[in-house]
């Protein structure tokens, strides 16, 4: 018979019933609510379980406090790296029953003599399950509300305050409703949350056409770093297949000379654990790593778990890869393309745990060169399980462990991954231009459930992505379009040098490839003509850099503005109370003027007095009065305003500063 009578459900957060963990950084705390009642009227207490999931960790405990409509809340801060559980438990308190319909009883005149027997029974039954001096402490009370003493003085100790804070410690849980679920959190480092991604092809490093080496390479780190990224993400750095190789622009036929694909990666020299001899050595890489660590930057690889039919598997292990009818071996496709220098894996083969191993085994060999940051290409093309298996065993020995996945595929496969561990995102951001796509959009990342295991990473531009608003809006767009991805979202990355020079020429007309690519070629980028777009870069990554605002995610609002061509949203965190305010003009042709209008009290900004907001882009500083205010944004000069918003300004009538 169970005679458990609290109930416990609506757990939040918790992400599909508890299958897979919610992600947090090291600092930030985990907010629990559940639904907790009881039949009746008798009074509960409940609290928040929770420890780190390693073996022997002692369960801690957070008191849960009442909202409204039987909903509870807690919360508990997560300190280390790995994976913390957390349950809930809640009970009937008859103490606390007691004492509130006592102090009812006595407000109301009643008789309370029998009242203070039965109090008295509590606090006997307290004392049993308590140790010590509080033991004894306990026994005392209890024989002093039985004694025939003045019942005004035992009225005054039964609602004394150190009695209740004593038997709360002791409570009596012999029929406590546990959640029927341990539910988990993986902690991860702070830049698995707020990072700032700058993609670079090695081999475009040299003068000129001049394949370049990582020595080229580090040479450009300094410029990297002083414009405000800290990870530099390089495509495959592999030997490059020769069978089926590509040409410029994608040609199925190379003439000679053509460098090829980096991601058709294996030839003689090696596959995924070997370097492209014209990069450079072993030696050269690590020197690489060492120089980017040295500049505050991460080296972050390529996971392109795919083959050339150049690569070593393909012979040493055929089984690993599907056969056609014919012979030969399957090559990537998807009709009507064709990808004949690439070679899929059969994740499906006979020996899948040999071939599992062995990848599990490329990444652990790139940890061991001193890289723990990862972009993965297509993962939604390998199987769900096989990325959960690995990024799994992977983290259980380097928690540091960074994956981002590229995986522009339909939402819940999306979804899906970010549940199974991957630690960001790749988004639909390139293609959501409109004020309603963008609000749309940004609300479901940041404003539902999707928040607690999807990190957007905004991305305006990469080598396979040249939206047809690039393509048409010039340099206007290029500026809007970083903005817009460096403040949206705490994490974002550009494809360079080609977005500072803003190419935006497709290979053919309704295409988003770049024409000339670098995916297939070797790029000679003129270092000057990146000068000036590279001033604005740094001065947005400044900006996100010193407000801890832009650095998360869930505080994003979208604010009411009377011009479809404007977009205006805040961010605000809640620690350091830094509240920043942009307002972009979506439109790369015209300038569009419009009238903000803010929820003051949400934002903290008095109603009657002026507030300041500071144009971090500009440096120019607003005074602001009201809700209300108008603003008008030229996109051939800046096309956006970040404001720092100060909440009080010194007037004529006070010397009242803000901090």
């Amino acid at each position: 018979m169970n005679n458990k009578r609290v109930i416990i459900e609506g757990v939040k957060p918790q992400i599909d019933s508890g299958r897979f963990p919610i992600k947090r950084v090291i600092g930030e705390k985990v907010e629990v609510e559940a639904d907790i009642f009881v039949d009746g009227h008798d009074a509960l207490s409940a609290t928040l379980l929770y420890r780190q999931a390693t073996k022997g960790a002692q369960w801690r405990e957070a008191d849960m406090s009442p909202l409204v409509n039987d909903r509870w809340a807690a919360s508990f801060p997560v300190t280390e790296l790995g994976f913390y559980l957390y349950t809930i438990e809640a009970w009937v308190d008859h103490f606390k029953s007691w004492r509130r319909d006592f102090q009812k009883k006595l407000e109301a005149g009643l008789d309370i003599s029998i009242d203070l027997l039965i109090g008295a029974d509590l606090v006997e039954q307290a004392s049993k399950r308590a140790t010590g001096k509080n033991c004894e402490q306990l026994v005392e009370f209890c024989q002093f509300l039985r004694a025939p003493e003045d019942s005004r003085l035992k009225t005054q100790l039964a609602l004394d305050e150190e009695l209740a804070q004593l038997i709360f410690k002791y409570p009596d849980k012999s029929l406590a409703t546990k959640y029927e679920r341990e539910l988990s959190v993986v902690v991860e480092r702070q830049k698995a949350r707020f990072s700032t991604w700058y993609e670079l092809f090695p081999r475009s490093c040299g003068e000129g056409t001049e394949h370049g080496t990582f020595a080229d390479c580090e040479r450009q780190l300094p410029a990297i770093a002083a414009m405000g990224f800290d990870i530099v993400y390089f495509p495959p750095i592999h030997p490059i297949g020769k069978t089926k190789r590509k040409g410029r622009n994608n040609s199925i036929e190379a003439e000679p000379g053509d460098f090829g694909s980096p991601w058709a990666i294996g030839a003689k020299e090696g596959g995924h654990k070997a370097i492209h001899p014209d990069l450079g050595s072993l030696d050269d890489f690590k020197s690489l790593v060492n120089r980017a660590k040295e500049l505050g930057l991460e080296v972050a690889l390529d996971l392109a778990f795919q083959c050339s039919p150049d690569h070593p598997y393909v012979e040493e292990h055929p089984e690993w890869f599907r056969q056609r009818p014919d012979g030969t071996v399957q090559y990537a496709e998807n009709p009507p393309k064709k990808y004949e220098d690439i070679y899929p894996f059969n994740f499906e083969c006979e020996n899948s745990a040999e071939l599992w191993n062995e990848l599990k085994s490329v990444i652990e060999y790139w940890i061991d060169q001193g890289v723990s940051t990862f972009r993965v290409d297509n993962p939604h093309t390998k199987p769900f399980a096989f990325w959960e298996w690995v990024i799994a065993e992977l983290r259980g020995k380097n928690p540091n462990l960074i994956f981002l996945s590229e995986a522009f595929t339909r939402p819940k496969i999306m979804y899906r991954l970010g549940k199974l561990g991957f630690t960001q995102s790749y988004t639909y951001f390139a293609w959501r231009n409109t004020k309603w796509e963008l609000t749309q959009y940004f609300t479901e990342l940041t404003q539902t459930e999707v928040r607690e295991f999807f990190r957007p990473n905004a991305w305006p531009n990469t080598p396979d992505i040249l939206t047809e608003y690039l393509q048409t809006g010039g340099k206007p767009a290029f500026m809007i379009r970083l903005v817009l991805a460096a403040t949206l979202t705490a994490s974002y990355g550009i494809y360079g040098p080609a977005y500072e020079l803003c190419l935006a020429e497709p290979r053919e007309p309704g295409s988003e490839e770049y024409r000339d690519s670098e995916k297939y070629e070797i790029k000679d980028y003129d270092p000057e003509s990146v000068l000036q777009f590279r001033e604005l870069i740094s001065v947005i990554n400044r900006i996100r850099r010193d407000n801890p605002a832009l650095q998360i995610d869930h505080t994003l609002r979208f604010h009411e503005i009377d011009n479809e061509q404007l977009i205006c949203y805040s961010k605000a965190d809640p620690v350091s109370k830094d509240l920043v305010i942009v307002v972009v003009n979506l439109d790369p042709h015209h300038t569009h003027a419009g009238w903000v209008e803010l929820p003051l009290d949400q934002l903290g900004i008095p109603k009657d007095r002026p507030y300041q907001v500071h144009d971090l882009i500009a440096d120019a500083r607003y005074l602001w009065l009201g809700h209300r205010n108008y603003v008008e944004i030229n996109p051939h000069i800046v096309p956006a305003h970040i404001f720092k918003v100060r909440r009080k300004v010194r007037t004529e009538h006070d010397f009242e500063y803000f901090l």
